[in-house]
């Protein structure tokens, strides 16, 4: 499956935003890229912002556009409140848990992590990003890839207790994925609301 992976600091600055971690680019360049970015009128209409909304969430989260409608029929068919639900179903993806536990530093880490065959799923070997992790599920690192550098950068210094939906077990080198976080723990700053009005245009 394709995904972007052109500059990363171009898209931050076009959101205004460091959607994908640090950025020293754009602490000092905080305006959209391009030759007129810093004088450029921002888009005011609602369908812009709308539409700015969903490609944030697509860019934070590393998904294109057919797979991100996918996840929004599916959060639509669900009971609760769709946008809500849209933001459960991307945290529950495989990378994202990756992510979330420590073991990668960004998605795109953890993404890679995935799909080199690292990281299993309950024992099992799991190499598809967008597997959906179920509550109970314990996702962690495969045994001859403990020893892996990039994993203990990762993990030293990561403060495990921030996301109350994952509880980390240091013997597994990973954690069990408790239940779907409530939007109040989802730490992205993202107008799900505006994505399900986008959508029911």
């Amino acid at each position: 499956m394709a995904r972007y992976i052109g500059p990363k600091s171009r898209i931050s600055r076009r959101f205004g935003e460091a959607i994908f971690g640090p950025d020293k680019v754009l602490s000092k360049r905080n305006f959209a890229p391009g030759q007129h970015g810093n004088n450029r009128r921002k888009k005011s209409s609602e369908y812009g912002l709308m539409l700015a909304e969903k490609q944030k969430a697509k860019y934070t989260y590393g998904v294109l556009e057919r797979q991100f409608r996918n996840l929004f029929e599916k959060a639509s068919t669900k009971s609760g409140v769709t946008g809500e639900v849209l933001l459960q179903l991307l945290e529950s993806r495989l990378d994202n848990v990756v992510y979330r536990l420590g073991i990668a530093p960004t998605r795109s880490a953890a993404r890679q992590l995935v799909s080199h065959k690292h990281i299993v799923v309950d024992g099992q070997v799991v190499n598809i990003p967008s597997y959906s992790v179920q509550p109970g599920q314990i996702v962690s690192v495969r045994e001859k890839s403990k020893s892996l550098e990039v994993i203990d950068n990762a993990l030293s210094g990561f403060n495990h207790s921030k996301y109350p939906w994952i509880e980390w077990d240091e013997n597994v080198k990973g954690g069990k994925f408790l239940h779907m976080p409530e939007r109040a723990d989802i730490p992205e700053n993202i107008k799900e609301q505006m994505i399900v009005e986008l959508y029911s245009k």
